[in-house]
């Protein structure tokens, strides 16, 4: 195995760790009766799930990429990972709140580090973007570590989220040769999200009914001028890969609906559940099972070979989120608790189809077939 592979391997590890924690406080939280593990963990769902998973994940993903541009040379490129790691491990220990969010923070302060390297390097519109999606998972750390209510800065990750996403589509979308006026469009988007996150920050509703309108907006220009709208046509990872992304967006509109009718009205509950669940759960992870066939070969050396069996997960996905919106909808908690449950089996099936392809496709080159 390459030398890279060994430092890549237990960050992977550690994100791995923060997925499966924040699934299993996410559960607990809707009443199943499992063990508990650590008492604390329910409390924890949306940091794991977020700075702890998704943080750690997005930030290995960039220093690899710096990392090897560099030849190798550059091993500090995985410090932003690896402190935003150790903040997911640190939740589990009965360590003071502050040192896990410190170390948190830190983590995201190291990946816009990273972005404004990149920048520097290459400045275009789709980096500043996603430079600027980390800027806010940093302005969102930084509020908890201020110890504000999760329920304030939760916005500011989902626009990490949501930015990190958007800028990768920019950039694989050159090749389209937008006109001018059609990415003018887009930036002036982002500016009208970012607008509604820093007046959340003095009048809460208002910031979050503005950022609404603008994800709906954002979901809408991505449907409409992605690239993925001609890969569709194509075979294959390709085409499964934009078969993603469109069954994604229309759940970014949904949460925007959401955060534009509700507005700040809620900070817990089931409709509160909609307006995270929709874009953290339909939106993201849409993008990381389209993903993880390109990105994991990337960070650990392991091919992921196309299956038709992918759709299984990409479907049950959609299909066990509508289930728990709907329920929420209807305030019908039988149906929200097994929504919730079947997301988790969802994402654990992801995992495992994705470990038992790579499993097999190693095992066919060792044998020469």
């Amino acid at each position: 195995m390459p030398q890279r592979y060994r430092w890549q391997i237990p960050l992977m590890a550690l994100a791995a760790l923060a997925l499966l924690a924040g699934m299993w406080g996410g559960v607990l939280r809707l009443g199943w009766q499992f063990p508990p593990i650590i008492i604390r963990l329910p409390a924890q769902h949306g940091p794991l799930m977020i700075s702890g998973f998704l943080g750690t994940l997005i930030s290995l993903e960039r220093a690899v990429a710096l990392n090897q541009y560099e030849n190798g040379r550059r091993l500090r490129y995985y410090l932003g990972p690896l402190l935003s790691g150790i903040g997911a491990l640190l939740l589990f220990l009965a360590f003071p709140p502050t040192i896990p969010r410190l170390f948190a923070t830190l983590g995201a302060a190291g990946l816009v580090w990273l972005f404004v390297i990149i920048n520097r390097r290459q400045r275009t519109a789709d980096h500043l973007v996603m430079g600027l999606g980390a800027l806010l998972w940093l302005v969102g750390n930084g509020l908890w570590l201020a110890g504000t209510p999760i329920f304030r800065l939760v916005p500011w990750w989902a626009g990490f989220l949501i930015l990190t996403i958007a800028g990768e589509r920019l950039e694989l979308g050159r090749v389209l040769l937008h006109r001018p006026r059609v990415r003018q469009l887009f930036v002036g988007i982002v500016a009208l999200f970012v607008a509604g996150l820093l007046l959340s920050l003095v009048a809460f509703d208002a910031g979050l009914r503005l950022a609404g309108l603008a994800l709906i907006l954002l979901g809408a220009w991505l449907l409409r001028y992605d690239i993925a709208r001609r890969t569709i046509r194509q075979k294959g990872l390709t085409c499964f890969i934009a078969t993603c992304l469109l069954t994604g967006y229309p759940w970014l509109m949904i949460g925007g609906l959401f955060w534009l009718w509700y507005g700040g009205q809620y900070m817990a509950g089931p409709y509160y559940s909609i307006m995270l669940h929709t874009i953290f759960l339909g939106f993201v992870f849409s993008m990381i099972f389209g993903h993880a066939p390109i990105i994991v070969p990337a960070l650990l050396g392991v091919q992921i070979p196309y299956s038709p069996i992918f759709y299984l997960h990409l479907a049950l996905l959609h299909v066990s989120l509508a289930l728990r919106v709907v329920s929420d909808l209807l305030l019908w908690l039988p149906g929200r608790r097994w929504g919730g449950l079947l997301n988790m089996v969802v994402v654990l099936l992801f995992m495992a189809v994705t470990a038992v392809t790579a499993i097999r496709a190693r095992q066919k080159r060792a044998t020469g077939d």
